[in-house]
């Protein structure tokens, strides 16, 4: 199978890269720097800087993951032009790349966040559910999932995949944590209570495989283990994990002087339940907290060989 992923040399993208060579597939990457492609993603996979060089090969499918990191600064007016043409405005040139082709590849999955419901608070949230507030991350991902569902126009099978925090040991959410947690500086965010979905990297890669594989499947899907936990329970479970204490807070007002509205990503959260993949045949390796944790801390970064 010949698969054309943006944000390849991205977490996910990378992990994605592994798995699928594994498999025999044939992997190309369209990305700003091109030539790092086969360093970061594997020596097979093709790093291209414009679609136009591969117009007239067949394609079997798109992993659209593109997206300038939404966590790594402040909101400025500036950040969030980036944010939103990151996502956006690439997901409408590959749609309308797509609609150029004479052979059109028979699925999109395209990235989003549980962000898309906005801060829940204590909503359940399952994939029937409608966004819970309108803040800046529900509306960016809403514009992108609205962009990715232009292609089903075309004959283009679209699923859509709102990630949580996917926890990983080669970067992300969870390499940020560590050094403050590992020296007993950890604690929760705000008052704790807030949810947080969250996802190890390997079920993450063996979702998006299992909608790739599956003809039927269309539409959103909540990529979240089924057991969320709020961020005080994470914030102890970490802990645990390394022996240490975690009973510093980050207060709230902190955060938002600091960080603005951004804070929000903090201090809200979404209560998901990853109730249409289970239904529809996706079995999660990892549905504990402790043990996705211990799983992830026992192999030194750069290190796990091991596939889903």
């Amino acid at each position: 199978m010949h698969i054309l992923l943006t944000g390849g040399t991205g977490l996910i993208g990378r992990a994605l890269c592994r798995h699928w060579l594994a498999r025999g597939h044939r992997l190309t990457v369209w990305s700003r720097t091109p030539a790092r492609v086969a360093e970061l993603c594997g020596a097979e996979v093709r790093g291209i800087g414009a679609l136009e060089e591969i117009s007239h090969e067949p394609l079997d499918a798109v992993v659209n993951l593109a997206g300038a990191p939404i966590a790594d600064r402040p909101w400025t007016k500036a950040r969030r032009r980036l944010l939103w043409n990151s996502r956006i405005q690439l997901t409408e040139q590959l749609v309308d790349w797509l609609a150029s082709r004479e052979q059109r590849p028979a699925v999109l999955i395209s990235g989003s966040a549980v962000g898309w419901y906005g801060n829940g608070g204590e909503h359940l949230l399952d994939e029937q559910s409608q966004p819970v507030t309108g803040d800046f991350a529900s509306q960016l991902c809403g514009a992108w999932e609205d962009a990715a569902c232009e292609a089903e126009a075309l004959g283009i099978r679209v699923a859509r995949v709102r990630t949580g925090l996917v926890l990983a040991n080669e970067g992300g959410f969870l390499q940020r944590l560590l050094p403050l947690f590992r020296l007993g500086l950890g604690g929760p965010t705000g008052n704790g209570r807030q949810w947080m979905p969250w996802v190890h990297i390997d079920d993450e890669i063996g979702a998006i495989d299992f909608l790739l594989c599956q003809a039927q499947a269309s539409g959103p899907y909540n990529a979240c283990a089924p057991a969320p936990v709020r961020n005080g329970d994470f914030a102890r479970a970490l802990g645990r994990v390394l022996h240490r204490p975690a009973l510093l807070p980050a207060p709230a007002f902190a955060l938002k002087l600091g960080l603005g509205e951004m804070a929000e990503l903090l201090l809200g959260g979404q209560h998901a339940l990853p109730r249409r993949l289970e239904a529809e045949g996706y079995r999660f390796r990892f549905t504990d907290l402790d043990a996705a944790l211990a799983d992830l801390l026992a192999h030194p970064r750069g290190q796990r060989l091991r596939h889903v």
